[in-house]
């Protein structure tokens, strides 16, 4: 026995869709605190004060050397046993994947910062603006052109890579679908395929729209300049 019936029997097809919005879930907070986060990371990165542009260096460089899913063991296991704080599975995986967001939007709005030609800010300053008014009026409306594409693309990866969040117990997609797979590989030793390819689809109707969208917008944003 084996097909594609595997996704309709009893509630399985619910269950991955229950688990896809888990992945989607944690994307979505952890993309949002990123936003916010990220902005203020990116605005102190292009300061003058090199202390505070070498803390956020040193910051954006543990967060990238380190892989996501060696965060996710340090937050989960370690930090919790350090400190006895009870955090779950969803909330350790939106912590990390805020510190990776973070730092990877911190980078991405200094670089668009700094591609505001300098006259601008200049000008700014000279109208009798702040710092503060200048970046929000002048700066971040011209930067957030070439940006917006780029976070669409971070985006999709922090989507898709939430697939880690597995290892520390938390059932998303992908582990509902080897949970469906397990129960049943006996009678449809094929159930892999059908599974995987059913997960494959739901990621693929998600992040296809968003590369597309990037896309698009990154041809937009070159053909405007």
């Amino acid at each position: 026995m084996g097909g594609a019936e595997i996704l309709f029997i009893g509630n399985n097809f619910a269950r991955l869709l229950e688990g896809l919005w888990v992945t989607v879930r944690i994307s979505l907070i952890s993309i949002a605190f990123s936003l916010v986060l990220g902005t203020a990371l990116g605005a102190a990165m292009t300061v003058k004060n090199r202390a505070v542009r070498a803390v956020c260096r040193v910051y954006l460089e543990i967060v990238r050397v380190m892989p996501q899913l060696v965060w996710l063991f340090i937050v989960f296991f370690g930090i919790t046993k350090l400190t006895g704080l009870n955090l779950g599975g969803e909330t350790s995986a939106v912590i990390v994947f805020t510190l990776w967001g973070t730092a990877e939007t911190g980078d991405l709005v200094r670089g668009a910062f700094q591609s505001v030609p300098k006259h601008q800010r200049e000008s700014a300053l000279s109208l009798g603006l702040t710092k503060f008014q200048s970046y929000v009026y002048i700066i971040f409306p011209q930067a957030l052109r070439g940006l917006i594409p780029n976070i669409i693309n971070l985006s999709t990866r922090m989507i898709k890579t939430t697939a880690l969040v597995s290892l520390i117990g938390v059932t998303e997609v992908l582990k509902v679908g080897k949970q469906i797979i397990d129960a049943n590989r006996f009678e449809y030793p094929n159930a892999a395929i059908w599974v995987y390819a059913a997960i494959f689809f739901m990621y693929f109707a998600i992040c296809f729209p968003l590369s597309w969208a990037a896309s698009r917008l990154a041809k937009k944003s070159r053909k405007s300049d």
